[in-house]
């Protein structure tokens, strides 16, 4: 069955209103774990400041090729659960495979 324009346009919208809240909620994420990092209390250009983001990411990024040279290590399910003293049959919210950091967890 064809849609018409009319459903196109309007599917969308509905999408672009989707990827505007999930990129809201990204933000206020981002933020929230930045503030409680003490990036709110630097004064520093934007600029510099994205350029430095951008090389963290650049980071996470190669952390999925070789993770072990960043000090990271492939945890299976429920492996975090465990680390952190719950139930190791609970279910795991992370994808099966994630990496995750050695290091304490930040709290949102």
């Amino acid at each position: 069955m064809k849609k018409t324009t009319a459903k196109i346009k309007e599917d969308l919208a509905r999408l672009q209103e989707q990827l505007r809240q999930a990129e809201s909620r990204d933000a206020e994420r981002i933020g929230r774990i930045a503030l409680k990092a003490g990036l709110g209390e630097i004064v520093v250009d934007d600029s510099q400041l994205q350029s430095a983001f951008e090389e963290l990411a650049d980071c996470f990024r190669s952390a999925c090729q070789a993770p072990q040279q960043l000090g990271w290590s492939r945890q299976g399910p429920g492996a975090q659960n465990k680390a952190r003293g719950g139930d190791p049959e609970a279910k795991d919210t992370q994808p099966h495979g994630a990496f995750t950091a050695q290091s304490p967890d930040i709290e949102d």
